[in-house]
């Protein structure tokens, strides 16, 4: 504090821009250290192409620079083979131009018609990759097409086939989106039916048309891929509410499962316990009468035995006659129902569980309880849920989060030497501070021949003209030993004084 209080402005000034340019400097020396260089990977893309492999690269993390209004991409110099090997993972290619008809820009002149259908064909096949490879879950796509030649006679000729690999996982892709995917290659292609692509994912299971090769089932999941996309989902489900009750790595969930993928159909016929009346008959007879009391009778054995004719004259009263008969046709009473039974029914349902030693008996319980309830375990079915509490291995530990040099020993070697430089400045700037702490000052002998008060700004510019010394040398000269030889001035100075005493 006392060195800034004893320098002029100008003094001040100068350092402080000193400062200023060293902070300068050692901003652009760190910027220059800190720059990842690039090197060029691809040229003459296609923007649609180009999001693709920036989308590739984020994953995993790479650094990229567009150029070229987006049809350039540039990676960083380290990381340019790590680059090389995402991009071919995802399916795509980083060599130059993705258009699949820029070779026939480069055909030579006399090329045999072999030739040139040739490359039609391998053109047509990249054509239709990339446009099945822009399909939302299909990270890529490789496509082989069969096209014979034309024949003289229909029955004679051949049809075209189609065979597409979709790259990557395709449990995400809906029956609809992979029926989608064959018509668009079978209209790609001419006189290609639907029926004659094949599709298949990574794994190499068959996606169309459906492993029993009915054309009904056609797109339609495969039991292995429905059973693991249910479980899959299931899984997804238990263990992020296993993380927000224990936290990450306390706890694992894997489910098996056993579906009934078969398209059914059901008819059940049942009969009522009445039967319904369908037509009712109802018939009324009656008789009524009374017969006349004659003398004799007619000829015969009734008149003329006594007996007889008493009971022949007692016949002869009133006669009231009645019948009645009623008859119903029942119908049967039945009722049909039929009922499609939709595919994905679950028939067992395995469910393990694995639990952290640090987790507490009682909460294990507890989550056996809540992992049985959120997956639907059925006994009466069948399913089982098996726990067991075991020691996890210990967590990686994280990666530091701090700066990472870029560029290997070359990117250490810039901050060593922006280092060093921050020490040598600092070095020789407290050295010069130190020098000119030590230095003695010398009071201007005209501050002394002030007799007045006189304001600090006119100090600032030097002494008055009034205290100017005009045209005396031998003054100057007293003033020029005592500055260089001060001791000895003091000493006859002193002389003069002790003589003054004795006399």
């Amino acid at each position: 504090m006392k060195l800034l209080q004893t320098m002029t402005m100008r003094q001040k000034l100068a350092l402080a821009g000193s400062a200023l340019a060293v902070i300068v400097i050692a901003y652009f020396l760190f910027s220059l250290a800190t720059k990842p260089s690039y090197s060029m990977l691809s040229t003459g893309l296609d923007p649609a192409q180009t999001g693709k492999m920036t989308a590739a690269l984020d994953a995993q993390g790479i650094g990229y620079e567009l150029r070229n209004n987006g049809t350039a991409l540039a990676v960083e110099k380290t990381k340019s083979a790590q680059a090389q090997i995402a991009l071919a993972d995802a399916g795509l290619s980083g060599s130059g131009t993705t258009e699949p008809w820029a070779g026939f820009d480069k055909q030579k002149l006399g090329s045999s018609s072999f030739q040139q259908k040739v490359a039609y064909q391998r053109a047509l096949e990249a054509q239709i990759a990339q446009t099945v490879g822009q399909v939302d879950g299909v990270s890529g796509a490789q496509v082989q097409l069969t096209m014979p030649d034309d024949q003289l006679f229909a029955d004679e000729a051949k049809p075209a086939t189609a065979a597409v690999l979709l790259s990557g996982d395709s449990s995400s892709l809906q029956p609809g989106a992979v029926r989608g995917i064959a018509n668009l290659v079978a209209s790609s292609v001419q006189d290609l039916k639907t029926d004659n692509v094949t599709i298949t994912d990574g794994s190499g299971q068959l996606l169309w048309p459906a492993g029993d090769g009915s054309a009904g089932g056609a797109g339609e999941l495969s039991k292995p891929a429905a059973e693991a996309r249910y479980a899959a989902g299931q899984e997804a489900s238990l263990n992020a509410m296993l993380v927000r009750m224990l936290g990450p790595g306390k706890a694992q969930v894997q489910v098996n499962a056993d579906l009934n993928v078969d398209d059914t159909s059901v008819e059940r016929l049942q009969y009522g316990k009445k039967g319904t009346p369908l037509q009712q008959t109802i018939e009324n007879e009656r008789l009524r009468g009374s017969a006349a009391a004659g003398g004799r009778g007619a000829a015969g054995t009734a008149s003329n035995v006594p007996g007889y004719a008493g009971a022949a004259g007692g016949a002869g009263g009133r006669s009231n006659y009645t019948n009645r008969k009623e008859s119903t046709d029942y119908g049967v009473d039945k009722t049909v129902t039929h009922t499609k039974v939709a595919p994905g029914t679950v028939q067992r349902l395995n469910v393990a569980l694995v639990v952290d030693k640090t987790v507490p008996a009682a909460e294990v319980n507890q989550l056996r309880a809540a992992v049985a309830s959120a997956a639907g375990i059925d006994q009466q079915r069948g399913d089982t849920l098996a726990v067991s509490q075991i020691a996890f291995a210990a967590q990686p530990a994280a990666a530091p989060t701090g700066f990472v040099p870029s560029g290997g020993m070359l990117g250490y070697a810039k901050y060593a030497l922006l280092g060093l430089a921050s020490l040598l400045f600092l070095f020789f700037l407290t050295r010069h501070l130190r020098r000119r702490e030590n230095e003695a000052l010398t009071d201007p002998t005209w501050l002394r021949q002030l007799d007045a008060p006189t304001p600090i700004a006119q100090l600032a510019d030097g002494p008055p003209p009034s205290l100017v010394p005009a045209g005396n040398p031998r003054r100057r000269q007293i003033e020029e030993v005592v500055a260089k030889e001060p001791e000895r001035v003091a000493a006859a100075v002193r002389g003069w004084m002790n003589e003054d005493d004795q006399g």
